[in-house]
């Protein structure tokens, strides 16, 4: 530059300062605008180049935004929009803006195809019809860190080196805004990722902490609506969860695999398999084998190798039903599986491994059982982690009717037939003990809806109302022992059983009582009144006391609604004539 070019630009300065700094003012006034406008981050860049296309009179513009570990995350051009995502991204001289995030300084450029940052690439694009390209960029920073880059570049037309100058003070001013733009939309970003995550992990907690409804269950084939179900299926929910062993303790009847299943079911092992043995229904040594499995040529009849029940259950759940039928070397065995989930398969060295849930069942009673030495109480504590007790049909009458219902469903759906219950036919299954429970519930509608002449069945189809009652056959000159105390909230210790009179309508199976061996010694408690019509003084009262017992099927109530006595009163006459009850 000559002097005289130096005294002209240094003459006109002045002016040219106060007209670029009232355009500077308009720009940094009209961009603050637009970056605080509620749009996408992309289309608040796009619409910053193209204001800045205005004031600089550039050709291209591009912003570059970085990731946290500094590759180009973000490239708007002007021109920019949410159509163009699909199409090849922006172009930009990666030697270039890589100097100035390198650097954090400026970079002013005023012939590309001169200088060695720009490769021929980058001079084809910028410069392709031949002229002269001046390039500006400035470091866009968030705080003491460089984010990304504000590039421009222009025809240069031999501007001054005051007029670079100011455009770049002016690109600079534009950078910070944007740094503090980018920064606030990715503070926003982390927080809105940070709440969703939170969102998520608080919904998996209270889907974990909120049980399944028992309705939910259906799928098991759990039929009812009384409050013992709910209860039942509340706790089996709650269990679910875990991976905890479960013992089903209840009378024969009652359903134990179907909750079993249930169980299964809603746990997370639901998409794994649901085994099941009946330990009853096999030898020792076919047990073991079921198992366990065998290995070829194991034994006579082992064609093959074989995999056992625990393999084929391996992250599922195995069901082991009648568990306390099992001998006491099978004991050892199994607690040996249950304790560290190895095994080995009969006529094999190769010890295996599975991860099973175990749910047991049974309708022994296990606690005498160990106190007899007939079952390990090492056992008793592995299977026995959480207990819970099946509610019999006489604690659920209220689902009678439901199962009853489905039952001739079933039937019909069978046999090709329209039968349906009468309000008398349902009131007789209502009023019924069923001490076989749910299995002789559906024999008994089985049975009647076979034998049923016309649509509807009605009280006297049940064989009850003929004097062929199924349970009074079965239960005539025999009794048993209620082998199911009542346990304290379904899980909690077994206690004494209720006395008869808790029951609705009943039938309580008597105990066992031993004769004394002075039966005068025995007496009715103090303030017992006796019916006149039953003579507490010669023999005969002892024949009507066993004939009753007999028609009754050795069921104490209905033999004490047949004398005219209360529970009680008849307990006390068994005890008084030295009437040993017949044990079943």
């Amino acid at each position: 530059m000559s002097d005289a070019d130096a005294l002209a630009a240094t003459t006109q300065a002045p002016s040219q300062r106060i007209q670029l700094s009232e355009i500077a003012l308009i720009g940094v006034y009209e961009i603050s605008k637009i970056l605080t406008a509620p749009t996408r981050l992309e289309t608040t860049l796009a619409n910053v180049l193209n204001l800045l296309s205005s004031f600089l009179q550039m050709r291209h513009g591009t912003i570059v935004l970085l990731a946290d570990d500094g590759a180009p995350e973000v490239a708007v051009g002007a021109g920019w929009s949410e159509d163009s995502l699909s199409q090849t991204p922006q172009r930009y001289p990666e030697r270039a803006i890589g100097q100035i995030v390198a650097t954090d300084v400026p970079l002013v450029v005023h012939n590309v195809a001169d200088h060695d940052l720009f490769d021929a690439s980058d001079v084809a694009a910028l410069a392709s019809d031949g002229v002269k390209v001046s390039f500006m960029g400035v470091p866009i920073r968030a705080g003491d860190r460089v984010v990304g880059t504000l590039t421009v570049d222009r025809i240069w037309d031999g501007e001054s080196v005051f007029r670079f100058d100011s455009d770049v003070r002016f690109l600079v001013m534009i950078a910070n805004l944007i740094g503090q733009t980018v920064k606030l939309h990715r503070v926003v970003a982390r927080d809105r990722d940070r709440l969703i995550e939170e969102s998520h992990r608080l919904q998996k907690e209270i889907t974990k902490l909120q049980p399944a409804p028992a309705s939910g269950v259906r799928a098991s084939g759990i039929i009812g609506e009384s409050p013992a179900i709910r209860s039942v299926l509340d706790k089996i929910a709650i269990v679910a969860r875990s991976n905890a062993t479960m013992l089903l303790r209840g009378e024969s009847g009652t359903g134990k695999e179907l909750f079993a299943r249930a169980l299964h079911e809603m746990s997370p092992r639901a998409p794994k398999a649901f085994v099941k043995v009946n330990c009853a229904a096999l030898a020792e040594s076919v047990l073991e084998s079921e198992l366990f499995g065998h290995e070829k040529g194991a034994f006579t009849g082992a064609v093959a190798t074989r995999k056992g029940r625990f393999e084929l259950a391996d992250g599922g759940t195995l069901f082991l039903d009648e568990i306390g039928e099992i001998s006491a070397s099978f004991q050892a065995k199994l607690l040996r599986v249950l304790q560290s989930g190895e095994f080995e398969r009969v006529g094999g060295t190769k010890t295996l491994k599975a991860d099973v849930r175990l749910i047991a069942a049974t309708n022994k009673n296990l606690e005498e059982a160990v106190r007899n030495g007939e079952f390990r109480a090492d056992l008793y504590y592995r299977i026995s982690v959480v207990p819970l007790l099946l509610p019999p049909l006489r604690e659920r009458s209220s689902d009678i009717p439901l199962l009853a219902a489905r039952f001739l469903e079933q039937f019909n759906e069978e046999n090709g037939r329209q039968l349906a219950f009468s309000k008398q036919a349902m009131q007789v299954l209502k009023s019924c003990y069923f001490p076989g429970n749910v299995r002789e519930l559906e024999n008994c509608v089985q049975r009647t809806a076979t034998f049923a002449a016309e649509e509807s069945i009605v009280a006297a189809d049940f064989a009850c109302g003929q004097d062929q009652c199924l349970s009074a056959t079965l239960w005539k000159g025999k009794a048993s022992a209620d082998p199911w105390p009542k346990a304290v909230g379904g899980l909690g210790p077994f206690s004494a059983p209720p006395p008869v009179e808790a029951y609705r309508e009943p039938p309580q199976l008597a105990r066992p009582v031993a004769a004394p061996s002075n039966a005068e010694s025995v007496e009715a408690a103090p303030g017992t009144q006796w019916p006149e019509s039953f003579d507490r003084g010669d023999d005969s009262e002892r024949a009507r006391l066993l004939e009753a017992m007999e028609k009754s099927g050795w069921v104490q109530a209905k033999a004490a609604r047949m004398l005219g006595l209360t529970p009680r009163q008849i307990g006390y006459a068994l005890r008084k004539h030295a009437i040993e009850i017949k044990k079943f």
